[in-house]
């Protein structure tokens, strides 16, 4: 079972599943899960290979949708499930896969496309952290300062590092190796008939015009909005403005 961490109580209103993107985990999202509880449950999970959950050899997304099933049952579903990048993708194979667990589905700035993006600078940057070295987590960051392009990134990464024990809460092997997985999406001819909501940085280029004829092909009643001055760390970049877009679509 993959580790959760639980906000608010159950409501009339349907529980919040809320998953996080590749190298992230439910502490990233403790503000605004936080605040969305005010009216209903909000679970934030680690996904496999992240955080506090188990560790596995496999990181494909029928094993992601699988995980996030388990927790809905859990919870007495059907849950309205929010996803992230990597984790609006499995949110996306869950609801074609098993959509009575699925009330609303909120992908956050992700289509279901394979892209070509590379992740491995990143994988193999913490992976040369001298871990020996470090007695705080500015230690790892002056070291992945020297590797990676986008300082903004730098904090974020720190998140998934455990000082004290020295080691990354990320299974950065299992991540490398099905880095092609995580990249793609699988094949699917399910449809999802509930809502979804597409939800976008404007200065993001992950969900394309071009990609709105295979998102209508699996969501039929997709609906899409955008975040203006965000990009693809919506959430992070806008916090106050993602959590007024996500709350005004869930309480419609």
């Amino acid at each position: 079972m993959l580790n959760c961490i639980h906000h608010g109580v159950p409501t009339e209103r349907p529980g919040l599943v809320i998953v996080h993107g590749l190298y992230g985990s439910a502490r990233n999202w403790g503000v605004i899960a936080k605040r969305l509880s005010d009216s209903r449950r909000v679970v934030a999970v680690d996904l496999r290979n992240h955080g506090a959950s188990p560790w596995f050899e496999t990181h494909s997304y029928a094993d992601l949708a699988g995980d996030l099933a388990e927790v809905i049952e859990g919870l007495e579903g059907p849950c309205d499930v929010l996803g992230h990048s990597m984790g609006g993708k499995a949110g996306m194979v869950l609801a074609l896969t098993r959509p009575e667990l699925v009330n609303r589905l909120i992908v956050a700035d992700i289509a279901p496309v394979p892209y070509d993006n590379n992740q491995m600078q990143y994988i193999e940057a913490m992976q040369s952290v001298d871990l020996g070295l470090v007695s705080k987590r500015s230690d790892a960051g002056a070291q992945l300062l020297e590797m990676i392009d986008n300082p903004d990134l730098v904090p974020f990464f720190l998140q998934s590092l455990d000082v004290r024990e020295k080691r990354w809460l990320l299974n950065l092997d299992t991540l490398a190796r099905e880095m092609p997985e995580i990249l793609g999406f699988p094949e699917m001819t399910a449809r999802y008939e509930g809502k979804v909501m597409f939800l976008s940085g404007a200065e993001s280029n992950y969900v394309r015009p071009e990609y709105r004829a295979r998102i209508k092909a699996l969501f039929p009643r997709a609906q899409f909005a955008k975040i203006p001055g965000a990009g693809h760390w919506l959430h992070a970049e806008k916090p106050r403005e993602f959590e007024a877009a996500v709350r005004h679509w869930l309480e419609r």
